[in-house]
């Protein structure tokens, strides 16, 4: 009979789990060897001719391989723990190699959030940048509109240059250019006479009428008709007067304007130096008509974007008026007008204000206050100063022009009479609690009635709107806006 060796307690406890597991092994090999002598022990004892002795080593062989059964049993257990545990910690294993790699992705990840929040961040700063530079450039654009509504661009449309001269509403640029003393709102006289005596010549009459008409079709746009009557007339002219002669220089510079509303500047610019030169020649270098053709070549220029020569042609008309007039006459003022927005054109703003300040001088002195050329050289004004970015001032500018027609039509301003500005600043304040009859919309309806200058007041209206949706008075721009019908 084999004996079991079963490891010491102490002992068990040093080893590691796969000791344990091929002990355990041993041991079960030891156990089933010791079940195998048992059981041939008990099958010979039950063959012993002496039953009461087999009885006894029977009974103890049998409790002996209750035990080993027992033990094998425990054996078992133990493998098939140990055999569990493997597969535990392999699974163990896994579980942390997958949160290593889980934990390599977690950072990539917040890597890639923190770079693309960074993106972000700056995508967000770039877009504010655009939005602010979007609104800046919306709100030039809508000065810029406001400048062509107000004709304060030299370039501006065909029509634009009696606008500027004459600050009324004006259908025919010709007229003022050729005869600065015509009539405010140029409208033409009837034959047309007064005004070129004015400039120091008279238009025979058998070419009156011809003269009328060329300014008719022209102001109607039909060139077609235009162009063939004013040549007609040149030639007539030039062969009973020969080309130098006044009147020559009269239908030259008619025909000029023709071609320039045309855009042909090459045959107006042709046109226009050949009549300054004859009438230099024939009426002197500081006559009134020589003002005139120097003011229609500088328009012609600032129409092709040749700031830099048609200042001077304008400054020397300017002198001309200036000697001829007086410094204080409308026409100087006209003049100043239009040298300042060649000025303003080439970004000499110190120029600009001192020009248009002068104008305003003029006009406030010879003309009145509530001249509709006050309010548009104002507006010219304030214009210059948004270029320049002084928005209160031309903040302060538009009030004052608004202020002074609400006093002429309303009377002097206090609680229960006030000006649109101070209605839309207060509407502003409340945040669209609007009424449904408020003031602003009395104000709107005298507007309305306006006649002499709603035009300098409309442009008042949306260039003190827009200033307003600038700086995000919403309410207060919606309501000028609403005054101007946009």
């Amino acid at each position: 009979m084999s004996t079991v060796v079963y490891p010491r307690e102490e002992a068990l406890e040093r080893l590691s789990q796969d000791e344990i597991v091929v002990n355990t092994k041993a041991v079960v090999q030891g156990l089933e060897t010791l079940r195998g002598e048992h059981a041939r022990l008990l099958d010979s004892l039950l063959d012993c001719a002496q039953p009461s002795a087999a009885q006894e080593k029977s009974a103890a062989l049998r409790q002996s391989m209750e035990a080993i059964e027992l033990g094998l049993g425990e054996a078992q257990v133990i493998v098939a723990l140990s055999g569990h545990l493997s597969a535990v910690e392999s699974e163990k294993q896994k579980l942390r190699t997958q949160v290593r790699r889980l934990c390599q992705e977690n950072r990539w990840l917040r890597d890639e959030l923190a770079a693309t929040q960074r993106k972000l961040q700056r995508s967000e700063q770039s877009v504010a940048q655009l939005e602010e530079e979007k609104k800046h450039l919306e709100f030039m654009n809508q000065i810029k509109k406001l400048d062509d509504d107000d004709d304060d661009d030299a370039a501006a449309s065909p029509s634009a240059e009696k606008d500027r001269s004459s600050g009324g509403e004006a259908s025919k640029d010709s007229l003022d250019d050729l005869f600065p003393n015509d009539d405010e709102h140029g409208a033409a006289q009837p034959s047309g006479e007064a005004a070129a005596r004015q400039g120091g010549y008279e238009i025979p009459a058998r070419l009156r009428t011809l003269h009328n008409l060329v300014i008719q079709y022209a102001s109607q746009g039909r060139y077609e008709v235009a162009v063939p009557l004013c040549k007609q007339a040149l030639e007539d002219l030039e062969k009973t007067s020969g080309h130098d002669h006044p009147d020559v220089a009269t239908m030259l510079n008619i025909l000029a304007l023709v071609y320039r509303d045309q855009n042909k500047y090459k045959e107006a610019a042709h046109l226009l130096n050949d009549a300054l030169a004859i009438r230099e020649k024939t009426l002197g270098k500081d006559h009134p008509a020589v003002a005139a053709t120097l003011n229609n070549l500088a328009v012609l220029y600032g129409k092709r974007g040749k700031y830099k020569e048609a200042e001077p042609l304008c400054e020397r008309a300017l002198e001309i008026r200036e000697k001829v007039l007086g410094r204080y006459h409308p026409d100087v003022a006209k003049q100043l007008n239009n040298l300042a927005l060649l000025c303003q054109n080439q970004a000499k703003y110190t120029e600009v204000e001192y020009y248009y300040r002068r104008a305003l001088e003029i006009y406030q002195s010879e003309l009145g206050a509530d001249d509709p050329n006050v309010a548009k050289t104002k507006n010219n004004l304030a214009t210059c100063y948004l270029k320049q970015g002084k928005f209160k001032d031309a903040e302060a500018l538009y009030k004052d022009i608004l202020t002074r027609a609400h006093e002429r039509d309303f009377g002097s301003v206090r609680n229960d009479n006030k000006p649109i500005w101070m209605h839309a600043e207060e509407r502003e304040e409340s945040k669209g609690e609007r009424e449904e009859a408020g003031p602003y919309v009395e104000y709107g309806s005298w507007y309305k009635a306006c006649k002499v200058d709603s035009p300098a007041i409309n442009t008042t209206l949306k260039s003190l709107g827009a200033l307003y949706r600038r700086q995000g008075k919403l309410e207060a721009a919606e309501t000028l806006e609403e005054c101007a019908g946009l």
